[in-house]
């Protein structure tokens, strides 16, 4: 259309400009000229007709194409996906939590008391616009699905409940108890102190009874009784050791621990400890003699420096003081002793310098059973300021051993161990002498002997 207004308007023009020179225009072109222009004219109207039709052809074909991509697309009502998915309801007897139900979200369920789901808690919103899972209900909870009624007892439903029919020779809630011809060894009987009314209830026409704590049921389920249990007794029974480190008391209900005489209870509850009478001034020694606490006791010691004979005598050095030492793994209380020490020689008498320079006592307070083997003493020596010490010792037991309970040995090069090897019962007191031999350039020094009595006490702790 637009080729042929452009060749209409320029044949106008072309017979305009022919009417114009017949008229007797000045400007009129002659007739050579105006072929020419027609000509060129006439060119470039096929080089527009040929660019016209060229882009015809180009339009039809997109045309062809864009009609061809659209006849394959999918009808109108399934070309856009579902963004939300349709409405869910809460399952009878059930809650739903969640409203959003685009794509993605989760919406979740939950039953009422008495009922359990059937199929999956959380629905998910999918992109087909479906909800995942199967459908879900909410179950009656049966009660005796979990088979409560023990020793043959039959479980009957009820409403949010069940009770027990209980057979022959048994009784309680879930037929727990066996209806007692004689009581177990456990049980405290025949006292009215140690027993007490069970608490009863009717539940669905049915009377449930039970038992304050420390107390079980006893008896028929028309006539029952709380009786005591002995938990002494019963911990006993099942070798689970002993509840108490020295006594176990039982008293209705529960129990308490008791330690024996001059112990005291630990904040445990469970375990005792001396008390030392000496520490708290609570014995009763007399002036001249020292206080020695022993496991559930003290005594009274005064020790004497041995008896002087021909040119060797003694004299106290050292009043009672206390020494640490180490008792197995761990440090015991100091450790209480006293000194004599050997006035000096004549310079021709040999059989006083072979006796002991030193003698001094020392007492140890054990408790039974102590677990062996167990460091009980340690001798060392120390050279006076400006004396070279001695340059080998030699320890040894020299007396109270017959029955081999000690050995001594060196623990390093200036220092013995005494051992104890077997284990003490007590109670018992038992004394041990032990010397330390000092030797320089293989020449006998000095002797020291330490008189070590042991307190064993009749408990082991």
């Amino acid at each position: 259309m637009a080729l042929s207004v452009l060749r209409s308007s320029l044949l106008l023009l072309c017979v305009t400009t022919i009417q114009t020179c017949h008229g007797g225009g000045q400007n009129c072109m002659d007739k050579h000229q105006l072929v020419g222009v027609l000509r060129q004219m006439e060119k470039f109207l096929k080089g527009q007709e040929m660019r016209f039709t060229e882009g015809l052809r180009i339009m039809k074909s997109k045309l062809a194409t864009l009609q061809n991509s659209v006849s394959k697309l999918p009808q109108a009502d399934q070309s856009a996906a579902p963004s939300v998915c349709p409405s869910l309801e809460a399952p009878v007897h059930g809650r739903k939590f969640g409203s959003n139900y685009l794509i993605g979200h989760e919406v979740h369920f939950t039953c009422s008391h008495g009922y359990h789901l059937v199929g999956p808690e959380t629905h998910v919103c999918q992109e087909n616009g479906s909800w995942s899972g199967v459908n879900t209900i909410c179950k009656d909870v049966s009660e005796c699905s979990s088979n409560p009624c023990q020793n043959g007892g039959t479980c009957v439903e009820g409403v949010n409940q069940y009770r027990c029919t209980c057979s022959q020779s048994w009784n309680g809630s879930n037929c727990q108890h066996q209806t007692q011809t004689a009581p177990p060894e456990w049980s405290v009987m025949n006292d009215p102190a140690f027993s007490r009314r069970p608490r009863c209830a009717k539940v669905d026409r049915a009377q449930h009874c039970s038992c304050d704590a420390g107390f079980h049921m006893s008896g028929t389920s028309d006539n029952s009784i709380c009786q005591d249990v002995n938990e002494c007794e019963v911990y006993r029974l099942d070798q689970g050791g002993k509840l108490c480190v020295y006594e176990c008391v039982n008293i209705p209900g529960s129990y308490h621990c008791s330690c024996p005489s001059h112990y005291k209870l630990l904040p445990d509850g469970r375990s005792c400890e001396d008390v030392d009478e000496c520490l708290t001034q609570q014995h009763n020694c007399s002036r001249g003699t020292t206080c020695i606490n022993t496991g559930g006791g003290f005594q009274c010691v005064s020790p004497e420096c041995p008896r002087s004979h021909g040119n060797i005598s003694y004299v106290k050095t050292s009043p009672f003081k206390r020494q640490e030492v180490k008792l197995g793994l761990n440090i015991s209380p100091l450790l209480p002793h006293s000194q004599c020490e050997r006035n000096p020689c004549p310079m021709e008498s040999r059989s006083c310098h072979l006796a002991p320079k030193t003698v001094s006592f020392h007492y140890l307070s054990l408790p039974s059973n102590l677990q062996t083997p167990a460091t009980l003493f340690r001798m060392a020596t120390a050279a006076a300021p400006g004396r070279p010490g001695p340059d080998s010792l030699r320890f040894g037991i020299v007396g109270g051993n017959s029955r081999g309970m000690f050995v001594m040995q060196r623990s390093d090069r200036q220092t013995g161990e005494l051992i104890l090897v077997q284990r003490l019962r007590g109670p018992q007191d038992i004394s041990v002498d032990v010397d330390m031999s000092e030797y320089s350039d293989r020449t006998f020094q000095a002797k020291h002997v330490a008189k070590v009595h042991i307190l064993v006490s009749a408990y082991n702790f």
